[in-house]
């Protein structure tokens, strides 16, 4: 469980600091990072496959259904990944934070709503609170933080496409850049005809950047699936909110973006509705997994 734990650790810290490396490449358009982080994943994920011996394993996996499925989790995968490095380079690291912090608990309404899970009367007052957190940043921005919602949301739905979803992370993540593989390449084909490509164009330090996408994709999910199978879901739980924790900082401390007290409060509530969801959970996975005593035992 230690091991677990710490690889958990690994890969939401290297997710926290995701923020840095896409800055390293603020000079290429967002789009074309995404189209070449699609590439590069899809071709280690391939690799990792082959060297662990699973291809076999995985090309029976694939069928119609599962692309089906997979396709529209690519699609909202997709959208994250875009809109979160355009984000970043538009010097809105304060904001995607909150994204990811505001997820957890959608996540929780996605589960009532659509696989009709039921709350405790206890869970439905992080939600309400995240509500009032949100509702108050769109008074102060003077928009809906909708770089939030749409990381949230993307996000969400992701995670309850793939929790309806047959494969693990590995296989997954594989098939989704697989689907989104050609487009790219293609994309990318094109704005190298039109002379507006940054791949082989702008320095070997950036292109190395733009491969090493795949690598900083791949090594936390790989380290994200160990953990998950070795760890409590509450600590998993737990752990997610590392990553954004750290972006928050970078946004504040590193990047100077502005942060007043009136975005204090709204961030404030958020972050009072996530510790009462996590007590909340703790207290009640602890009850449910506590261990019934033996007959004898005092």
């Amino acid at each position: 469980m230690k091991k677990g734990i710490l690889y958990g650790i690994g890969a939401y810290v290297a997710w926290g600091f995701f923020p840095i490396y896409w800055k390293l490449l603020h000079h290429v358009p967002a789009i074309q990072l995404i189209g070449h982080r699609i590439i590069w994943s899809c071709l280690l994920l391939l690799v990792v496959i082959v060297l662990t011996k699973q291809w076999d394993e995985f090309r029976k996996t694939v069928n119609s259904k599962v692309i089906r499925m997979y396709t529209i989790a690519a699609i909202l995968i997709g959208i994250n990944w875009l809109v979160y490095v355009w984000a970043v380079n538009a010097n809105f690291i304060v904001e995607t934070s909150l994204g990811y912090f505001i997820n957890p608990l959608l996540s929780v309404l996605m589960g009532v709503i659509f696989l009709k899970e039921r709350l405790r009367l206890a869970q439905w007052i992080p939600v309400v609170l995240a509500a009032i957190g949100v509702t108050y940043l769109t008074f102060i921005y003077g928009r809906l933080p909708y770089i939030a919602l749409t990381l949230a949301f993307s996000f969400g739905l992701y995670g309850l496409v793939k929790k309806l979803s047959p494969l693990g992370s590995l296989y997954g993540l594989t098939i989704e850049t697989a689907i989104l593989f050609i487009p790219a390449l293609l994309y990318l084909i094109v704005v190298e005809a039109n002379s507006t490509a940054a791949f082989l164009h702008t320095g070997t330090s950036s292109d190395l950047l733009m491969i090493g996408a795949g690598v900083v994709t791949t090594i936390p999910l790989l380290m994200f699936a160990s953990a998950a199978k070795s760890i409590p879901l509450w600590v998993v739980g737990l752990l997610q909110y590392i990553a954004p924790t750290i972006q928050f900082l970078l946004g504040v401390f590193l990047y100077k973006e502005p942060f007043s007290q009136h975005q204090l409060i709204g961030f404030g509530i958020v972050w009072a509705a996530l510790i009462f969801f996590v007590v909340e959970n703790y207290l009640a996975n602890r009850v449910t997994v506590e261990p019934i005593p033996e007959m004898g035992e005092g």
